[in-house]
């Protein structure tokens, strides 16, 4: 797929800040003189923005601004909802708002424990979840960070702040260990999530049920995943050696094809189509958005400035 044709619509585009985002910042900045012009409906865009903290902005294919949103370090906008994840005013705090109807006032405004790492929306909009750095779990050794994710439904008000709640099972069986980690949820529909489960230096993805509240492992080695639009395969880093390689997992044969590209992808793609994904990868010492084709053919292509893509 051509650069033209992925960018064709509005471009949802991040102007880099300096620095990390903390809550004092946030509130200063994030006026409603700032916020302005943003659409959570417009269609054909690409949401781009850096870990280091961004004011979320819409422009169009030829650059033309659009909309300023909010401030955020992570954010992902999908079914007409947009969650944003910024730093908190204390060491390893982090606020998280979500926004269905506009950006004046966030349907919900969370605190988290943790430094904000990765942010999702389901396909339809009703469930935000995130995933967050911390310490001081038990288990950790010193100077070790470990990982929370949870999710919250906008519908029902269901706020599930760990995945540590949720019963494991592990090759069929039930699986308690003190030391799992839980990180990368991904929404198939408004029951069915992955996720990875990393615990005794192994990793796991994972198959949620919101219903039930269980999760069952599916195959080990499973980074950060990320479901095709047409919920068939998943698309995942892959550690080899001191890098992670993109790879797409076909969930009903196990067909695993590791992808073309030779650098280090350490984040949770996006798909931009059922054929193409997108990642952030730097770009001569920037943050840079690139796709590529998800069947292991091609190259890798440049297709802007930014971090982080979500293709609403």
């Amino acid at each position: 797929m051509s650069r033209t044709r992925l960018v064709v619509g509005a471009l949802l585009i991040a102007a880099l800040l300096g620095t990390a985002v903390g809550y004092g910042v946030w509130r200063r900045t994030s006026t409603a003189a700032e916020i302005r012009g943003f659409s959570l409906d417009r269609t054909g865009a690409v949401t781009l923005v850096s870990n280091t903290g961004s004011r979320v902005e819409q422009r169009s294919d030829a650059g033309k601004l659009l909309g300023r949103g909010p401030v955020c370090q992570r954010a992902h906008l999908r079914g007409g909802t947009l969650v944003c994840v910024r730093a908190g005013g204390l060491p390893f705090s982090a606020e998280l708002t979500a926004y269905r109807n506009g950006l004046a006032k966030p349907e919900i405004r969370l605190d988290l424990w943790g430094n904000p790492s990765r942010a999702q929306v389901s396909p339809d909009g009703r469930f935000v979840a995130w995933t967050v750095f911390r310490t001081g779990d038990s288990y950790a050794k010193t100077g070790q960070f470990s990982t929370t994710a949870g999710f919250y439904d906008l519908d029902s008000d269901l706020h599930v702040g760990s995945l540590e709640d949720f019963d494991v099972v592990l090759d069929g069986k039930p699986y308690d260990a003190v030391d799992r980690n839980f990180w990368g949820i991904t929404f198939a529909d408004d029951d069915t999530f992955y996720a990875t489960m990393g615990t005794a230096g192994t990793n796991w993805l994972i198959r949620g049920s919101v219903s039930e509240r269980t999760l069952t492992t599916i195959r080990e080695h499973v980074e950060c995943p990320s479901l095709s639009p047409d919920g068939t395969r998943i698309a995942y880093k892959y550690r080899v050696g001191d890098r992670w390689r993109p790879h797409v997992l076909t969930l009903s044969s196990g067909e695993d094809v590791a992808l073309a590209e030779p650098g280090n992808v350490d984040d949770q793609i996006a798909w931009a189509d059922n054929a193409t994904i997108a990642y952030a990868k730097p770009h001569e010492g920037k943050p840079a958005v690139y796709i590529l084709p998800a069947d292991g053919t091609g190259a890798p292509e440049l297709l802007g400035p930014g971090a982080s893509p979500s293709f609403p």
